[in-house]
């Protein structure tokens, strides 16, 4: 396992791939029991890996309350991430919900009772509430870090627009930067492209992607006939319903088959090539274990390229405008050709 620091603005060393813990426990109805949960949080670590993301809803809390006697030996050698805005308890309601401050401090409470330990080292809002003015959300969270109860503070879920005017709103006010964003990110899902990843690399925020694995798509399980997310979860699965996404899978399995390896591995290391760091969210120490090979595995430029162009989605206005070699050229007094550009955008 390599490490990273978390962002341009941390010294947070993370390892390059995240365990995601939404399958520790069993009360969604679907998920790992407490000893296969060990098996998966043991294997993680052996591999080196230190930075581990829940939340407060995964198993309505008992992903918190295992993760807090596995990690309470040795809590300082990991990098501890966990969310708020849906609330632990199945149906919530309107004082458990939300992005409010109320609601912030209440989960926190709460998370760190189950998590057992005095503080978080990441703390997400899990995504926008629609109401909740981002005044409220950074002061709230600036107070928790210098409380000591968070260390740094990320975004999930949130559009770009929300997400850039809440850094400009916390390097104004002299609050808690926001230090990263959460975001689904696969070979079947690269809209983000369009805006999110782009604002992340210019403002140096550390990114981390869910389900890089498109729901289990992209292991070519559901093409063998096997179950998975799309039987027990029902819920945040690609489908292979199109013919791009067709594609993107017999391209995976081409450029396993050149590699002697298999397409979540490929899938998984796409992602992480393209600077986003993967959650693996393994429900098995099997699956784990799989998933973790992915680290080891390096695509050649050429790989990239036909993943790239198999997968690539169009991104509209006004980037294809910007692009377009005319305006290029224009734009650059006929020395487009001849001129360097930023290596990343320009915020």
């Amino acid at each position: 396992m390599r490490y990273r620091l978390f962002g341009n603005h941390t010294g947070l060393r993370v390892s390059e791939l995240v365990l995601g813990a939404g399958a520790f426990g069993t009360r969604w109805g679907h998920g790992a029991d407490p000893q296969e949960s060990r098996r998966i949080f043991d294997g993680y670590v052996e591999a080196g890996g230190n930075f581990i993301d829940t939340a407060d809803g995964y198993q309505f809390g008992e992903s918190e309350t295992l993760l807090g006697g596995f990690l309470a030996p040795n809590r300082d050698d990991f990098v501890l991430a966990t969310k708020y805005t849906r609330g632990a308890a199945p149906g919530g309601g309107l004082s458990a919900t939300g992005n409010s401050r109320k609601v912030m401090v209440r989960s926190l409470e709460e998370s760190l009772q189950r998590l057992k330990t005095d503080h978080v080292d990441l703390y997400w809002v899990h995504m926008p509430d629609g109401m909740t003015p981002m005044e409220e959300i950074l002061r709230g969270l600036d107070d928790l870090v210098r409380a000591g109860k968070v260390l740094y503070i990320g975004l999930s879920d949130f559009q770009a627009w929300r997400v850039s005017y809440g850094v400009a709103l916390a390097q104004l006010r002299g609050w808690a930067p926001i230090a990263g964003v959460q975001l689904e990110y696969s070979l079947v899902e690269r809209t983000p492209e369009r805006e999110l990843l782009p604002m992340a690399q210019a403002f140096g925020l550390g990114t981390v992607g869910w389900s890089p694995l498109g729901g289990g798509l992209l292991t070519g399980k559901y093409r063998r006939g096997e179950q998975g997310r799309r039987e027990g979860l029902k819920t945040l699965v690609h489908a292979e319903d199109t013919d791009q996404k067709r594609a993107i899978v017999d391209t995976l399995e081409a450029v396993a088959k050149e590699l002697d390896t298999n397409t979540g591995r490929v899938a998984i290391a796409w992602v992480s090539a393209r600077g986003v760091m993967p959650i693996l969210g393994p429900r098995t120490r099997a699956q784990l274990d799989d998933n973790l090979a992915a680290a080891s595995l390096v695509l050649s430029p050429e790989q990239l390229q036909r993943l790239d162009a198999v997968s690539a989605v169009p991104l509209g206005f006004p980037h294809e405008l910007l692009a377009a070699p005319d305006n290029v050229s224009a734009l650059a007094g006929g020395k487009g050709a001849l001129l360097a550009l930023p290596s990343t955008p320009v915020a």
